[in-house]
């Protein structure tokens, strides 16, 4: 078991004790980016994007630098995540055709979609940029995959 696998599982082990006091999905969010973002080397912007009645694709909960507010509809990694329901790994943001730069010191990023329990369907996503290039792998996929399955959505 690599260094980061080992985070991820007692990260997992500590939100999931700490998400059976969360009144609501909203501070379930909040204690997963704030646990994520201060537990995990490299994440610079760490946060939620969860699309709205409109279908925009709007952020929520985050730490990290300011954000854009709304993602312009088909257009960056967030997008590409939720229009191909797959997490996706990006080394170099800046190769990523149509990258949404919120923050020009992101180089690279990791994004998971949100699937509701109850429908199936996508709701958003957890995004995570790193001002290191190449800072996420199949180790942060699949840690931060079973940290989303703790949500209640």
């Amino acid at each position: 078991m690599s260094k980061k696998q080992g985070r991820y599982e007692r990260i997992t082990e500590q939100l999931r004790e700490l998400l059976k006091k969360s009144p609501n999905v909203q501070s379930e969010m909040a204690t997963i980016v704030a646990i994520l973002h201060h537990k995990m080397p490299d994440f610079f912007w760490t946060g939620f994007y969860l699309l709205d009645e409109n279908g925009d694709l709007c952020v929520n909960t985050y730490q990290g630098p300011a954000a854009c507010q709304v993602l312009a509809k088909n257009t960056g990694v967030c997008w590409a995540s939720i229009n191909q329901k797959k997490s996706i790994v990006v080394e170099d943001v800046h190769k990523f055709e149509g990258h949404i730069a919120c923050d020009s010191r992101s180089n690279s990023e990791v994004v998971i979609p949100i699937f509701s329990k109850k429908t199936g369907e996508i709701i958003g996503c957890l995004d995570v940029d790193s001002e290191k290039f190449s800072a996420f792998d199949e180790d942060d996929v699949v840690g931060l995959t079973e940290i989303i399955k703790l949500l209640t959505v």
